[in-house]
């Protein structure tokens, strides 16, 4: 909602500054320049709307039901990669910070994964819905501790130690996600190869 209210903002800002700009330094009337604002504001708002999930995407094949849960289940994941990458940006440690943004990067590839075929998300719902908002909780937090004056230095090693962990986890889901498109890779291995061995032996 606060993005929507943002591009409601930045769109109002610009078709005002248009009006005097029109008025004042191309001459027109007013009542012209006010609808040429109005236009471009109007423009505006739609230009700066959000792409909304499975946009473009053919969900023909798949029951309406199980796309409106991919949807919710995205829509919900959204914001944490999206705070994940913000915290990322706060963390002082090099490596701890790498190693958080490599999170935010990695989960923006299992949310693409899922947008492109609404089935899989069950491979990796429990990524969605619990490891990637822990990661946010963590990650937050560890940034918290840098702050402090004095951290617990077993509380600041234990974090750093779950987020390499995370990272592990991570990896492993856009490993299974990937997997899964391999499901059926050996089966028609081998019908390959039975079709090439009998077509040349036909040959001989």
């Amino acid at each position: 909602m606060a993005g929507r209210d943002g591009n409601w903002i930045i769109a109002g800002g610009a078709g005002a500054a248009l009006v005097p700009a029109l008025v004042f330094g191309v001459g027109l009337p007013l009542w012209a320049a006010a609808g040429i604002g109005i236009v471009a504001f109007t423009g505006l708002v739609f230009l700066l709307a959000p792409r909304r999930l499975f946009e473009g995407v053919d969900v023909s094949g798949i029951g309406r039901g199980r796309v409106d849960l991919a949807r919710r289940v995205l829509g919900d994941a959204l914001p944490w990669i999206e705070r994940l990458t913000a915290t990322a940006a706060e963390i002082r440690k090099p490596l701890v910070r790498e190693r958080v943004a490599g999170l935010a990067v990695t989960a923006r590839a299992i949310v693409a994964g899922v947008e492109q075929d609404a089935n899989r998300l069950a491979t990796v719902q429990r990524f969605l819905t619990y490891y990637l908002p822990s990661a946010g909780m963590v990650a937050e937090r560890y940034a918290v501790l840098e702050k402090m004056s004095q951290p617990d230095p077993a509380l600041i090693a234990q974090s750093e130690g779950v987020v390499a962990r995370l990272e592990e986890a991570f990896s492993h889901y856009k490993d299974s996600l990937l997997d899964s498109d391999l499901a059926d890779l050996d089966v028609e291995l081998r019908l390959i190869e039975r079709s090439i061995q009998e077509d040349m032996g036909r040959r001989r």
